[in-house]
């Protein structure tokens, strides 16, 4: 998938490992729209994002984003367009293709079973956009709903709910 964002939105930059770098990437207008299409999205009105690396052993940068964005989608109940403005701080690694082992896994937090998303690069470029782009499509609300869309179901009380009346019929607890 990062392949084909990188085609729609690309900002690469050259890694070195000569300290902390950070970079700010936004899309244009015309990217937004290839984005909005590409995630079937009415529209992506804004992306942002600000980018925190810090180089690792082995070409491997650790790296904080930042995302900021504006979007139009469709609400699952009303099936109107609504706004939904997105923030989110993500960690990331950016792992040189040559570094990965087929097979190898990746270091998870034992508690939580999660870790950063691991990005290969190719050589000595990494592409901010399409990692940005990435960690948009991932922001997203697969089912969104409209602030104050509720379904037909919840809209009715307790007792007018198709079940509600086997309530009477449950004894008393052991």
């Amino acid at each position: 998938m990062e392949d084909d964002l990188g085609a729609i939105f690309s900002r690469k930059m050259r890694v070195s490992a000569a300290g902390v770098l950070e970079r700010r990437v936004e899309a244009s207008v015309a990217e937004c729209a290839a984005l909005a299409a590409a995630f079937g999205l009415p529209a992506v009105l804004r992306l942002a994002g600000e980018f925190v690396l810090t180089p690792e052993a082995g070409g491997v940068f650790a790296a904080t984003v930042r995302l900021a964005a504006r979007v139009r989608q469709v609400c699952v109940v009303t099936l109107e367009e609504f706004e939904v403005e997105l923030r989110e701080e993500e960690e990331l690694r950016f792992v040189p293709a040559w570094a990965v082992k087929e097979g190898a896994e990746v270091e998870l937090d034992f508690e939580t079973l999660e870790g950063p998303d691991e990005i290969i690069y190719g050589g000595e470029l990494i592409d901010l956009g399409a990692a940005l782009a990435e960690q948009l499509a991932l922001a997203l609300d697969p089912y969104p709903r409209k602030p104050g869309a509720a379904l037909a179901a919840e809209a009715l009380d307790e007792e007018a709910k198709p079940l509600a009346g086997l309530a009477k019929w449950k004894g008393p607890a052991v």
